[in-house]
């Protein structure tokens, strides 16, 4: 008993400091009063526009290419002045959608459709590759399903007033946020990021990130630390920290905001969310090391720690979830441990520090608070349902399992929906669905047996985890079902 009660507070523990570290940054956040000025203050409009490479890196995007290209095309910036790669490693027809958009006479800019031998590096080694044959002094990164305001590069590039700042990132915006439960969110906790986290990291001179897209990066930057390596799933954060380690600094700007879609099914954001997480457990395998031995400050490599702890908190979501049942018994028939369940009441005040945050998130990009105190605990309990998913990620990036860069399938405007859920949709059930629903229906009954005894300390826990994996396990089943029908009127 003692060794499951430990092991509980300890990962109790490491979520409250995590949280702690958040608030820290939400503190930051409204000391610097973002929300009413520039992140970068007071911006000079260069007398000459710099040269700017545009990369785009594609894979089997037919949906969203068009788009792509002609948002891109609408940039308000100098013809002669500006560089467009479409880095294309597409296998399907969305080469041949390329081809037949770029002759199209309309386009005021021109493209450059660049094409490698193979996949190799995936996104990591197009960029690369791209980057040695561009003539940019800067490079601007979008991926396929983002949406360039026009004035996106007159925006950004003024921030590069000096000499020492590698990227300037923008906030990301969703076109397609209200579509579903599952994109609203999606956007719920996108929000708090690239609000109360990006902001507060940055007004702390705390290390960020690179979005994996509607970034610029100085090209010099880019090489000093090290160029683009696809040795991680998430080769941006990596990226990130080694040119922030060498001595860049880089800005974000809340004000900019460049609209993108979230993934619209169970499938996509499963993917979605593996890479995210896998990708962040081996950047803290590989850059810990290097974290540590750098000469950074004190504080920027406590706060690197944290940040690239990140990936761990779904470890420690699932390990509490799964301890909270035996703990649970253990309250309910002995008295021993009293003073230890006192104590992990702390936990509490963890979840009123992230009510505040995500208040604050939504309030700044909502204008006030209608609907939040719904969307809070359902996008708690959404989190906490996909633990187990995120947390297979993390084990595997943590033991240095290497996987395929898969990116994330997005609709765009295809007038067939069944057509695009059947190009990406696996034909078999994955086991963890099974255990999901079996979590479901465990964490249900925990719930029950807590109101039964009347403990009620862990109820609404044990129900959130308990509606939390029913959605996801439920959601993963409802994408066969376009497979399914198809299969049955053919």
């Amino acid at each position: 008993m003692i060794v499951i009660l430990a092991t509980y507070g300890i990962l109790l523990l490491f979520i409250s400091v995590y949280v702690s570290f958040q608030l820290i940054h939400w503190v930051a956040y409204k000391r610097a009063n973002k929300g009413d000025k520039n992140s970068s203050g007071f911006i000079v409009t260069p007398e000459v526009w710099p040269m700017v490479t545009v990369q785009l890196p594609l894979f089997n995007e037919k949906f969203v290419v068009e788009r792509l290209i002609d948002a891109v095309d609408r940039l308000d910036y100098p013809t002669e002045k500006l560089e467009i790669q479409i880095l294309d490693d597409s296998t399907d027809e969305t080469t041949e959608i390329i081809g037949r958009k770029l002759n199209d006479s309309k386009l005021k800019h021109s493209f450059l459709h660049v094409r490698r031998d193979s996949r190799e590096g995936y996104k990591a080694g197009a960029l690369q590759y791209g980057m040695d044959r561009c003539n940019g002094v800067f490079i601007a990164i979008f991926d396929a399903d983002f949406i360039p305001p026009a004035d996106y590069l007159k925006n950004t590039i003024p921030q590069f007033q000096s000499e020492k700042i590698g990227m300037v990132q923008a906030r990301w915006g969703h076109i397609n946020q209200n579509d579903s439960l599952l994109t609203q969110m999606q956007a719920f906790g996108l929000d708090a990021h690239f609000t109360i986290e990006q902001v507060g990291r940055n007004a702390a001179e705390a290390f960020i990130n690179f979005n994996g897209t509607a970034g610029v990066w100085r090209k010099t930057c880019i090489y000093d630390s090290g160029g683009w390596s696809h040795d991680t799933l998430t080769e941006d954060l990596d990226l990130s920290y080694r040119a922030q380690i060498r001595g860049w600094k880089f800005v974000y700007d809340e004000q900019i905001e460049v609209p993108a879609e979230l993934p619209s099914n169970m499938a996509a954001l499963r993917g979605q969310q593996f890479r995210w997480t896998k990708g962040g457990a081996e950047c803290l395998r590989k850059l810990v090391p290097v974290l540590l031995k750098s000469k950074v400050g004190f504080w920027q490599k406590i706060n690197g720690l944290v940040h690239l702890s990140n990936s761990f908190l779904f470890l420690a979501i699932l390990g509490c979830a799964l301890l909270s049942v035996p703990s649970l018994f253990i309250k309910i028939h002995t008295n021993e441990y009293s003073s230890f369940f006192n104590w992990a009441g702390i936990f509490v005040s963890s979840l009123l520090a992230l009510c505040i945050i995500y208040a604050t998130a939504y309030q700044r990009t909502k204008g006030d608070l209608r609907g939040f105190w719904w969307r809070f605990p359902t996008f708690l309990s959404v989190s906490m349902g996909l633990s187990l998913h995120n947390a297979i990620a993390v084990l595997e990036g943590y033991m240095g399992k290497k996987s395929p860069f898969i990116r994330t399938p997005k609709a765009g405007d295809a007038e067939d929906e069944l057509a695009f859920r059947l190009s990406y949709i696996k034909e078999h059930i994955s086991p963890i669905t099974w255990i999901e629903l079996g979590l479901a229906m465990m964490f249900a009954a925990t719930a029950v047996y807590g109101i039964y005894h009347l403990e009620f300390g862990l109820v609404p826990f044990h129900t959130m985890l308990a509606v939390g994996y029913f959605y996801i396990a439920t959601n993963s089943l409802a994408v066969l079902r376009p497979r399914l029908n198809g299969a049955l009127q053919s």
